[in-house]
């Protein structure tokens, strides 16, 4: 799934391509996706011009003077350039169109992404006014994790994963921070003493932004706006790395699913 490094890399590769430009409308080739996208998509798109880009946990904004587009990237999708002489794909299920014979297009082979316009205030829809602040931003601090963790039993990487508490960590991540932290990740959230509350910030905060400049991590579907992958994989500790020595101890990195996800930790550098 994409998470918070890879919707950044995107909507980065994106703004320089898209922002103050005028859109011609939509072409939707599958509307059924998580959501089926709206049939009158194309009418509020079309002569629109895009004002700005953004993120938000791991949704794109595209803020058109009418109103905003929500995109979420769901397990698979992604968006890139092409051209309208370009064929789509089989898993090409939607195309933006610009001027030039230009386009944006989406792919995504499993479908669990979406498109859903908002004219109201974007931020105030149901599917973002719920989120925790933003891990690199200033709302996230060891003030804040140590009262999101007060007196919870539930394992810490659950928490870091729930998007009401923090928004858009996701499981890579979760697994990398945690390590760096050496924190165990079923360590019940609670028992995390307000120094290591104070490590996780920096280690969560550090880690997405080595991702970021690494264009995020692909290991089947992200790519770049260019076609390029992300090259943060070749960097991750443990995540992916079961039954591989620790780069940090030379103990065998573990796996168990933790709450239905896939969790990589190290027993002896984690605590």
């Amino acid at each position: 799934m994409p998470e918070l490094p890879e919707v950044e890399t995107l909507r980065r590769g994106l703004e320089p391509l898209a922002v103050g430009r005028k859109f011609l409308g939509v072409e939707v080739r599958q509307p059924r996706l998580r959501k089926k996208i709206s049939a009158g998509l194309n009418a509020k798109i079309a002569g629109s011009k895009l004002i700005a880009l953004e993120r938000r946990a791991k949704y794109l904004l595209f803020r058109f003077s009418p109103g905003t587009l929500l995109i979420h990237l769901g397990m698979s999708g992604t968006i890139f350039r092409s051209q309208t002489q370009t064929p789509a794909g089989k898993h090409d299920h939607f195309d933006l169109l610009l001027p030039k014979q230009e386009l944006l297009r989406y792919r995504d082979p499993r479908r669990f992404g979406m498109a859903v316009w908002t004219s109201s205030p974007p931020y105030s829809h149901r599917l973002l006014s719920h989120l925790g602040p933003e891990p690199l931003g200033p709302d996230l601090h060891a003030e804040y994790l140590r009262k999101v963790f007060h007196k919870k039993t539930a394992p810490v990487k659950s928490l870091l994963l729930d998007g009401t508490k923090i928004s858009g960590i996701g499981n890579i991540y979760a697994s990398e921070a945690l390590f760096r932290a050496g924190i165990a990740p079923k360590r019940s959230a609670g028992k995390i003493s307000a120094p290591r509350c104070d490590l996780l910030v920096k280690s969560i905060k550090n880690v997405l932004q080595e991702a970021l400049a690494a264009g995020g991590t692909t290991l089947k579907d992200h790519r770049r706006v260019d076609g390029s992958p992300g090259w943060f994989a070749q960097d991750l500790a443990v995540y992916g790395r079961n039954d591989k020595d620790c780069r940090n101890c030379g103990n065998i990195v573990k796996k168990a699913l933790l709450a239905g996800r896939s969790t990589y930790w190290c027993s002896t550098c984690q605590k």
